[in-house]
């Protein structure tokens, strides 16, 4: 049997190529120090998993979950976003259980778009949603995300035809790669350009818990309007550790929410009840684990930063995510940098043309390892004498 020609389509999973270059090296006995992945470090919260134990003896979660979540975990999901942000969401009809956020990002086009319309993408952006392209069949744009504006794309240089012509819009804030943060005027803008030119808005909030210097993030959710343009995605992915566990959902908009359910009534019939209840436990429980988590990604952070200055690498701290965005030294392009960096002195970092075209000339390290590999990273970089 031959591959269809729509798989054949897809994109190469940047992220494969990145793993298959550090277990190589690996491999050969080296002493890699990995900050080019996306993945948590630090465990489930206890109380967490405790929820999955018990639940998982009970007969009752044994059976199929129903088809749109269970009841229980929907409500967690707007009790959450009511405490949290302040805002109010109908667990019947503005929420959609996801296998994890990335599903729904991949999927949406599908439940949304027909064949050659088209959608508008930050570059640089997570690449995973380019998956969506050839699944789906539709076009696409890309906005710039460049640092003189803060990593947010500016509207204004959007072409009136491209603006007429785009039918969903994504977002995603903090920001994977740049860990830049958007304010409230910036949503506001977008769900005006969203209401302007009949453009669904897309947040990706996979990183909304992780804010540095006591600076919560804000939810798009948040702005006036913005159920009536778009729908915001929350995974528990990042704020609970639960990264392995692939659950998730989407909230807002009603027509929105329901094109996901009706297009996963015939994919899925949703995810292992006791996983649910878990992930019931980890939104309405103590949330103290968060803060914890929070505070050490802010650790790792002030520790990069510091010993980046010390080197002479010039950096913009990031305000959010678990990520840093750096620039490639002179006389390097991204993929050369993160290639040397790796060959010479085995550390690994995601080269930022992996993530569009905007990221060339910058390479994405992750804030997923102990403060003393950070600090040994930056002593190894330092002997290459580039800075």
């Amino acid at each position: 049997m031959k591959q269809s020609k729509r798989l054949k389509q897809l994109p190469p999973q940047f992220f494969a190529s990145l793993v298959q270059k550090v277990n190589q090296a690996i491999s050969e006995g080296r002493d890699v120090i990995n900050l080019g992945q996306g993945n948590p470090d630090q465990p489930t919260p206890s109380h967490i998993i405790k929820a999955l134990q018990s639940a998982a003896e009970d007969p009752i979660t044994h059976k199929y979950s129903p088809f749109r979540g269970t009841e229980d975990f929907r409500k967690a999901a707007a009790t959450f976003y009511k405490r949290e942000y302040q805002v109010d969401l109908d667990p019947d009809t503005e929420i959609a259980i996801l296998f994890g956020s990335k599903i729904g990002l991949v999927e949406l086009p599908l439940a949304l778009m027909n064949p050659n319309e088209w959608m508008m993408l930050p570059n640089p952006g997570y690449p995973d949603y380019l998956s969506s392209i050839p699944l789906a069949d539709i076009q696409y744009d890309t906005m710039p995300l460049l640092e003189e504006n803060n990593f947010l794309p500016n509207y204004e240089q959007l072409t009136l035809s491209q603006k007429e012509r785009t039918k969903l819009l994504y977002l995603n804030y903090p920001n994977n790669p740049t860990g830049a943060t958007a304010h409230s005027d910036f949503f506001k803008e977008t769900v005006a350009l969203g209401k302007n030119y009949d453009i669904g808005i897309v947040h990706d909030f996979a990183y909304g818990a992780i804010g540095f210097n006591e600076e919560k993030p804000i939810s798009f959710l948040q702005t006036e309007g913005a159920k009536e343009v778009g729908i915001e995605l929350y995974t528990l992915s990042k704020t609970y550790n639960m990264a392995g566990w692939r659950i998730g959902f989407a909230a807002g908009n009603k027509e929105m929410i329901e094109a996901i359910n009706i297009l996963q009534d015939h994919l899925f019939v949703s995810i292992f009840p006791a996983i649910q209840r878990a992930a019931s436990e980890a939104l309405l429980s103590d949330q103290s684990s968060v803060q914890d988590l929070v505070t050490l990604y802010q650790k790792r952070r002030d520790t990069l930063i510091t010993e980046c200055k010390r080197i002479g690498w010039d950096i913009k701290a990031p305000k959010g995510s678990f990520f840093a965005w750096l620039p490639v030294p002179k006389g390097f392009t991204s993929e050369t940098f993160a290639d040397y960096l790796l060959n010479q002195v085995d550390v690994a970092v995601a080269a930022g043309n992996g993530f569009g075209t905007f990221g060339e000339g910058y390479i994405r390290i992750g804030l997923l390892v102990d403060e003393e590999r950070i600090v040994e990273a930056m002593k190894r970089i330092e002997r290459l004498n580039l800075f």
